[in-house]
């Protein structure tokens, strides 16, 4: 929880002044068209992505697998678009990390080793 407060606390601070770098170099209206362009592109993508990995796991549990590749992909796609949506570059940059496939796996592995941890643990029940 306290991580949460941090984040909450530092990362608009941070954001706040990479508008006003950016809007120093660029221009205050490149950086609205920009966030704005980026907020739009940022969830279109996560929005097919999304349905992509809803697909996989539909497919998965109709083959009698447990989806739980398709549901880590599509946790990463939520969190990346929540990014995406919020304006900032900072957020956008990790947003896009989370929805992009090719840049989405060492994301996927800390969040199948946190649910492994916590499978461990009996809090929750998971399976690959």
């Amino acid at each position: 929880m306290r991580w949460l407060l941090l984040a909450l606390i530092i990362l608009p601070a941070i954001e706040i002044g990479v508008f006003i770098w950016a809007g120093g170099i660029i221009g205050p209206w490149w950086v609205v068209a920009l966030i704005i362009f980026t907020g739009v592109a940022g969830v279109a993508l996560a929005r097919k992505e999304g349905f992509e990995a809803w697909r996989r796991a539909q497919m998965a549990v109709n083959n009698g697998q447990p989806p739980g590749r398709a549901i880590v992909d599509g946790i990463c796609i939520f969190v990346g678009g929540i990014f995406l949506f919020s304006p900032g570059f900072v957020t956008d940059i990790a947003g896009f990390m989370l929805v992009l496939p090719f840049t989405r796996g060492p994301f996927q592995r800390m969040l199948e080793r946190f649910l492994r941890d916590r499978a461990a643990k009996g809090t929750i029940i998971y399976r690959r």
